[in-house]
Formats: C-alpha cells, structure tokens, sequence
C-alpha cells in the first residue's frame, strides 16, 4: 500500500484533495452530497473527460494544443449538417464522421508543426483562431435545432427514482466517456506507440537517435486528440440536443487545466489516465461547489489561471532546483 502511493503520489494526493473538498461541500451546501448531484456531475464532466485523455497524449508527447474544443465545435457543425443532407444516419456513422473530421483537424495541426517546425502552442493558438473563425463565418453563428432523432433522444444506461419522485440517471455520455478513456489507457500503457511517446516527449533528441519517427509520433498524439475532440463534440450535441457554433469555447483552459492537476508535465514525458480523470473531477467539483456557494464564476477561473501558472512555473524549474534558491535566499543577511 505504501509503495503505491510513494509511486502514485499524485493521484493519491488528488483522491485526498477530493475527499477533503467534497466532505467541505457536503457541509456547507445542502444538495451536493446527493444521489442526483453526483449522477448530474458525472454527466457533465463527461465531455470535458473525453477531452482531457485527447490533450493528455499531446502533453506526454512533449506538445500542447488549445485548439481542441474550437476543433469540436467545427466538428459537431460539419457532422450536423452533413447528417441533414443524407437524411439522418445513425449512431455509428456519426462517430465515423466525427472521429474522421477531428482527425483530419489534429493532423492539420500535426502537419504545421512538424513540417514548419512550427511551436506546437503558437501552431494550436493559430488554429484555434482559424477555426473558430471560419465556423463562425460560414454559420453566422446561427445554431442546429433539427437534429436526426437517435442524435436527440436520450439514451439512459441507469436511472434511480428518488423520495421527492423525481428521476436521477446516468446517461450515454458517460458510457462513451468510460470507453475513450479505457482506449486512451491501452494506447500509452500497453503498446509499443505509448511507450514511444512518453520517449519522445521525455527526450525527443535521444528518441530521434533511437529510431522513433517523430514526425509519426507528432501525428499519432494530435490525431489521437482531435479523434477525442471529435467524438466529444458529437457527445456535446447530444447531451445539449442543439449545435451552437460556440457552445465549446473557452473549455481549453479548463481541460488543460485538469490534465496538469492530475500530473502531466507540460514539458512531456509524464502523465496518467487516472490522474487526468481525477484531475478533471476536481475541477468539476470545485465548480460545481463553487455555484451552489453562489460564488461568482470569476472566482473559478481564478482557481483555472493559478493552477495554469503554477504548472508552468513547475515544469521549467524543478522543485531541486527551487529548494537550494530558496536555502540561499534564507541565508542572505
């Protein structure tokens, strides 16, 4: 048990951090310690999860993309309307358009960063411009209301009556969620290509050396992201049952946000499926607390900002390195 958590110090910490503010909130709020708080919870954070395994595998290969929600919300337009011109589809020839389309997205940007040696942050920033502008260009920011009957009907895996009478369930969000997640978990834990990644991004130079194709690792990891993305956005409009050209802006910060909570470095070569997805929670909780508190949402994207800050602090100077500055800087008369 203890080498466990010597070896897992990070989820560890964040399973005690949640414990702690959740036992917090249940005290301080009436309705978060509840059966259909928690169900409500798991349905909403489900996107943001199926997000954050994509942006995970950027991390560990040494990138970083903020362009994946933009890349979503284009996706669930173009498989929106391209759904209305063949009359409907079904379910899985709308992961097949969705997942191809945020794959094509990811590898636009792959290809910008590798054949022009491109920044990965500068490339995803130019992309996240370039998308949402022309999504918004092309659609007048004009919203989807008929959507194909199995994309708005509710698929409901479990659902539990409560004593007031009213009806908490878990819903197919979450059932998707479970399934990228295990993908994700398999890819970097149990393939030859995982293990290349986290190479790669812990020393892309001694990779280059060992024979791992960079160019196919840079590929795999933003291929792998906007394959989330895209599958999230289909999720999105199903669970919203309406496409609104900006319905995803602005969750980037928040998914990277999560990831670097649950332990991915930003400088590649670390990170979990299980930190990532309890980092995602933790977000989710604080702000779920946070509302029912009546704190104004700022406050939130204050929490977001920090611990953005704090990661990147972390990531260029390690904490050896800040322990003899601190030792030196005590002993200054």
């Amino acid at each position: 048990m203890h080498s466990y958590i010597r070896t897992h110090a990070t989820e560890s910490a964040l399973l005690l951090v949640i414990l702690l503010i959740s036992l917090f909130l249940s005290f301080a709020t009436e309705n978060f310690f509840t059966l259909g708080n928690a169900f409500d919870l798991l349905n909403t954070s489900s996107v943001n999860i199926i997000f954050a395994v994509g942006l995970l595998v950027v991390l560990i290969a040494g990138g970083i993309d903020i362009s994946f929600a933009v890349a979503a919300s284009v996706v669930q337009y173009v498989t929106a309307v391209m759904l209305g011109w063949i009359g409907g589809g079904n379910w899985l020839f709308g992961f097949l358009l969705a997942g191809t389309a945020g794959i094509v997205l990811g590898a636009f940007n792959a290809f910008l960063i590798h054949r022009f040696r491109i920044i990965s942050i500068v490339a995803t920033i130019s992309t996240f411009n370039i998308y949402f502008g022309l999504l918004m260009f092309f659609t007048k920011g004009v919203s989807i209301y008929d959507l194909p009957d199995w994309l708005t009907t509710r698929v409901v895996l479990f659902e539990h009556e409560m004593a007031n009478g009213t009806w908490v369930e878990i819903t197919l969000p979450v059932l998707v969620m479970v399934v990228c997640v295990i993908a994700t978990w398999l890819l970097i834990t149990r393939t030859t290509t995982g293990r290349q990644l986290y190479a790669f991004g812990d020393n892309p130079e001694g990779a280059r050396r060992f024979g791992i194709p960079i160019g196919a690792m840079q590929f795999i990891a933003f291929g792998w992201l906007g394959l989330m993305a895209g599958i999230a956005g289909l999720v999105q409009a199903h669970y919203a049952q309406e496409v609104v050209p900006n319905a995803l802006y602005g969750r980037e910060l928040d998914v990277l946000a999560a990831v670097v909570l649950g332990g991915a470095r930003l400088g590649g070569g670390k990170g979990s499926v299980f930190g990532c997805v309890l980092g995602v929670l933790l977000v989710s909780i604080t702000q779920n607390g946070l509302n029912l508190m009546g704190v104004s949402p700022f406050a939130f994207k204050m929490i977001v900002g920090a611990i953005i800050l704090v990661a990147i602090t972390l990531s260029n100077t390690s904490i050896e390195k800040l322990l003899p500055l601190a030792r030196s800087e005590g002993k200054r008369p």
